[in-house]
């Protein structure tokens, strides 16, 4: 059974790198053939810009430098040659889209620190028990929010909460951030709403044609298909053109195990109910010791154990587990040495701290020590050589060589750092305690900002701000973690790739490749519609998706009106193939958004998206014309 598996496993993942390859293929030929055929009116800039942008596009795909440095340093060569002036060069770094999507990393901040993210988990994605299900939970309300909504927020919310998604279902990011970005192009080509490209052809077309322009669903004729059979495709083909670049479980190959007490506070959200229904069985790394409620000792707790007012529950697990377990809602320390601190909760952090031989507080519990007041901190866990240590924390008494996870100021790191009473002093990323309270402030302002922005009352940027200044005015974000949670190597790429389209426009190579692709198409209306996708699809891998509709309409006007055909089957193809970009993670802002989260390389987007492309490509040159007759 299993050498039949892995013969069918190896025919599939070669039938994808057929398809990959049959495509580039074709696509080398055909151009190919136009460069002998066609002769290409170049000046030297329009060549050097060429060249820069291929070696850029070489580089990122075929080296381990980071893109945000490949990507500025092709724009630094236009810019030293003098191809892009200043002021075109650094356009990028104050485009609308790239600062629409620094601020959403704001508002994803404020839903993060207050929980709102954690609900729309629980609710929206539950717990499939196969990555085939977990696509199919992710991807069906990814693309019925992004058909209505702009792509960007979608993507932007659901980064954190796949990520988070991922630890606990044990499923490596990389198999469903691809689909994450994927799913969001497959619900915005299906209506006229769902993304700002279609928006902008169809504006185009009312400008220059006159006509009423498309209505809400017209597209949806061609775009439902094209979403139907690219999602069938990922994911029957996701277990082998999917990567699995890197571990999403950083538990898996920590030896140290804490023991952790948690209590459930009077009026918990969490009394009442059974301990799978309170969402404590799917931490990994983490595991339910005991409950200790009042004098009883539950041991081996069962999932269908219900949980009551002040039950102690003892946790054993690794490090990051114990982050996740310290950020559910309706859980507490259970010592009240955390209340007593100078600082309050929500300016602290977990640290972690390796006890030395020369500490005095060696061979001493910490209650005897005097813990608190001595380091301005508590001790939550205590792990020693993976032993499973019994009894209340302040009962512990300390060796050298214990790691303590600590709940302290930040401050605590720099100041004990150098101290000779522990060994390693590290603080825990993502461990600042959640602000539960505040997140239906947070779901509100969310929810403001896409009402806002769908009704068009305000453009995506300004409802962008206004939710971002309401969260950190309103305490749901921090200034501090409003700032560290903006990816900037992401908004570097997107700024540093629109100025590289900018000296495509500008040299006139955008165009000069647009005519050499359509150059065939002025006997065939449906040769016609071929190429002029085709001529979409590929501007738009290699320049923002709006500026490759922009650049094709005006060629694709003028070859309709030559061939005597009706020019709404052109319409709809430049719609579908400036959006639908998925062979390369620059082609839209949402790949690039997945683009670190999963751990990917350049290649990988190629080897899944090409053979989307193909068929998105094939579908649309089909469907269109029999719903658009030419």
């Amino acid at each position: 059974m299993q050498l039949r598996q892995w013969r069918l496993a190896f025919k599939v993942k070669s039938l994808g790198i057929w398809l990959v390859l049959a495509g580039l293929g074709i696509a080398a030929v055909g151009l190919g053939h136009l460069i002998l055929a066609t002769p290409i009116d170049l000046s030297w800039q329009g060549w050097l810009t060429l060249t820069t942008i291929t070696a850029t596009f070489l580089a990122n795909a075929m080296t381990n430098l980071p893109a945000e440095v490949v990507f500025l340093g092709g724009l630094a060569i236009l810019l030293i040659t003098g191809i892009l002036d200043t002021d075109t060069a650094l356009a990028g770094f104050s485009n609308a889209g790239m600062v629409t999507v620094g601020v959403l990393y704001v508002v994803v901040a404020g839903l993060q620190q207050t929980g709102g993210l954690t609900w729309v988990s629980q609710q929206v994605l539950g717990l499939p028990k196969s990555q085939k299900r977990a696509m199919v939970r992710l991807m069906v309300p990814v693309m019925g929010l992004s058909a209505v909504l702009n792509n960007t927020p979608v993507v932007a919310m659901f980064i954190p909460v796949v990520g988070d998604w991922c630890r606990k279902l044990k499923i490596n990011p990389s198999k469903l951030m691809i689909p994450l970005s994927y799913a969001s192009i497959f619900g915005g080509v299906c209506t006229l709403i769902g993304t700002s490209t279609n928006l902008v052809v169809n504006g185009l077309l009312i400008a220059e044609t006159g006509q009423s322009g498309l209505g809400m669903l017209d597209i949806a004729w061609v775009g439902v298909p094209c979403a139907i059979a690219a999602s069938l495709f990922l994911l029957f083909t996701q277990r082998w053109l999917l990567p699995d670049r890197k571990s999403a479980f950083s538990t898996s190959d920590d030896p140290r195990q804490y023991t952790l007490e948690m209590s459930v506070p009077v009026g918990s959200p969490m009394a009442g109910k059974t301990v799978e229904q309170a969402g404590l069985r799917q931490l990994p790394g983490l595991y339910l010791a005991e409950i200790v409620r009042g004098q009883q000792v539950i041991p081996a707790v069962g999932p269908k154990e219900v949980l009551r007012d002040r039950d102690q529950l003892v946790f054993v697990g690794a490090v990051d587990s114990i982050v996740d377990l310290h950020r559910l809602r309706g859980l507490q320390p259970a010592t009240d040495q955390v209340f007593k601190l100078d600082t309050p909760r929500l300016g602290r952090c977990l640290t972690e701290a390796v006890v030395s031989d020369t500490c005095p507080l060696v061979g001493k519990t910490v209650r005897e020590g005097e813990f608190r007041t001595r380091y301005n901190a508590v001790v939550l866990a205590v792990a020693r050589n993976g032993e499973r240590l019994r009894g209340k924390i302040g009962d512990i008494r300390l060796r050298s060589g214990d790691a303590l996870l600590l709940e302290a100021n930040p401050v605590f790191e720099t100041q004990y750092r150098s101290s000779k009473d522990f060994y390693l002093v590290s603080i825990v990323p993502d461990s600042t305690p959640i602000n539960h309270e505040k997140a239906p402030l947070a779901l509100a302002t969310m929810v403001g900002m896409i009402a806002l922005a769908s009704l068009g009352f305000m453009s995506m940027l300004h409802a962008a701000i206004l939710a971002a200044v309401v969260m950190v005015a309103l305490g749901c974000c921090s200034p501090h973690k409003a700032l560290a949670s903006v990816e900037w190597s992401v908004l570097l790429v997107i700024a540093a790739s629109l100025g590289l389209g900018q000296a495509m426009a500008s040299t006139g190579v955008a165009t000069a490749v647009a005519d050499l692709l359509l150059g065939p198409a002025h006997s065939n209306p449906w040769l016609a519609l071929v190429l002029v996708y085709g001529a979409t699809t590929l501007l738009t891998e290699i320049v923002t998706n709006n500026a490759a509709a922009a650049l094709i309409f005006p060629v694709a006007l003028a070859l309709a009106k030559s061939l005597g055909v009706d020019f709404m089957p052109f319409v709809i193809a430049i719609m579908v193939g400036a959006s639908a970009s998925f062979a390369t993670p620059i082609g839209y802002q949402t790949n690039l958004m997945v683009y670190g989260p999963g751990g990917y390389r350049f290649t990988d987007f190629m080897r899944v998206g090409i053979p989307i492309n193909l068929l998105f490509w094939l579908i649309t040159v089909i469907v269109t014309p029999l719903v658009f007759p030419f």
